[in-house]
């Protein structure tokens, strides 16, 4: 299949979105890299079977393939997301989810401290937020600040310029909220419980090209790349990518 990039997209528009989804699933490496993600999702929730999970901004990925009982949505209409919601305002009951999961949507959300507040009511005693998310480590920090399309503001504020559901953004985001004002965080949302901030991905999805450009090396190499990341040290000097886990007590 030949993957078309468009590097003149509308962030904005629902058919860029699925564009990306297309082009995850059709990169065999970047591909990959997703499957990496979500199996973060399933280790960290320690699913029940029978739970009520929600994955908030599906849009581009394909956790549905996965994990069947997951119900999708997003800000923007998608033909393959069951739910259109700001995830600011969640349609669902009090205690009534056992877990949330997102792939770099909080950094996107205009007032993320309302989605906290949000899930701090939907989730079930015991329920997790993971988020796969942008971290703020030495080498990713100058990346994103020189390389990167969107902005990375460690020094902002705890909320972000709606200018879209995708072009407004701080890459930052997630830090803020749960390294930087971990204090405030705990005392804002006192049901919530940050367990872990886990840095990732340090050169795979730089080298798969993403969502914009070709993969850089040939598939056969992931698990090469993979093995490198693993090296005690990579992680917090050289993690591009993150899990955040917040379960509610």
């Amino acid at each position: 299949m030949a993957i078309k990039y468009d590097f003149n997209t509308d962030l904005d528009d629902p058919k860029t979105t699925i564009q990306h989804r297309d082009i995850i699933l059709a990169k065999n490496f970047l591909k990959k890299i997703y499957l990496d993600w979500y199996q973060n999702f399933i280790d960290f929730a320690k699913l029940n079977p029978n739970g009520k999970y929600l994955e908030i901004g599906s849009g581009g990925g394909f956790l549905k393939d996965l994990m069947p009982n997951v119900i999708t949505s997003d800000i923007m209409p998608l033909p393959h997301v069951e739910m259109e919601f700001s995830a600011e305002v969640l349609p669902f009951k009090d205690n009534e989810l056992d877990g949330i999961f997102m792939v770099n949507v909080l950094h996107h959300i205009p007032h993320p401290y309302m989605f906290f507040k949000e899930a701090e009511r939907a989730l079930k005693p015991g329920g997790k937020i993971v988020m796969v998310e942008p971290v703020n480590t030495p080498v990713s920090r100058f990346i994103y600040k020189n390389f990167h399309h969107e902005p990375f503001l460690p020094e902002g504020g705890w909320e972000i310029a709606s200018t879209g559901p995708l072009s407004g953004a701080n890459g930052a985001i997630p830090w803020i909220y749960m390294k930087r004002d971990r204090a405030k965080f705990e005392k804002e949302f006192p049901k919530l419980k940050i367990e872990k901030l886990q840095p990732h991905t340090a050169f795979r999805y730089t080298v798969s090209g993403g969502v914009s450009r070709k993969c850089l090396v040939p598939e056969w190499s992931y698990g090469f790349w993979n093995a490198i990341e693993r090296f005690p040290g990579i992680p917090p000097l050289f993690g591009m990518i993150g899990t955040y886990v917040v379960s509610k007590k």
